[in-house]
């Protein structure tokens, strides 16, 4: 941020105590603390079934995880229930937080979570929903971009399953290594 979103006038780093450097606007005599994006990614999962879905979106060829951003004035629990029925018209039964991470290319912080649905409802998919595909967990785990962010939340969930983690690690094409 190089410019204060109240009135425009050119940010100066100052010296708060506590906090360190912040951007500070010197017409305002406010600090500036950095502004950036929080959105939600889930693992939606039917535990029943063993599966978890995935899409893919926008004409990219790669299988992600479903995301989207949260609302003014919304939960990141409530985010995950709209943006699953949005995208694919699937109640979600259950959330739980499973880990957070920033994701520098568009400033976003991504909160990942648990989304408990089930395969038995049927998928409504959006314009903003390619395609979609119910994968066992060690294909999920397969099939994600190696080195992405969804991969990297999908390993930390499968993490928190050891017989599931172990079964997905020896039966990727990497040779188990993470």
């Amino acid at each position: 941020m190089k410019y204060c979103m109240e009135c425009g006038t050119q940010l100066t780093p100052r010296l708060l105590e506590k906090e360190g450097i912040i951007p500070y606007c010197p017409a305002c005599r406010q600090y500036r603390f950095p502004v950036y994006n929080t959105a939600v990614s889930m693992i939606v999962h039917d535990p029943a079934a063993g599966k978890v879905l995935l899409i893919q979106q926008y004409g990219k060829p790669f299988w992600i995880l479903v995301a989207g951003y949260i609302n003014r004035g919304e939960t990141a629990e409530h985010a995950v229930t709209r943006e699953v029925r949005e995208e694919t018209g699937l109640t979600v039964q259950s959330v739980q937080f499973n880990r957070s991470s920033f994701f520098e290319p568009s400033n976003t912080l991504m909160l990942n979570f648990t989304a408990t649905a089930s395969v038995t409802e049927p998928i409504q998919i959006t314009d903003e929903v390619d395609r979609f595909e119910w994968f066992s967990l060690q294909d999920a785990y397969r099939e994600i971009k190696p080195a992405s962010l969804a991969r990297s939340f999908l390993e930390s969930w499968l993490r928190t399953q050891p017989d599931t983690f172990i079964q997905a690690m020896e039966t990727t094409d990497t040779g188990g290594c993470v």
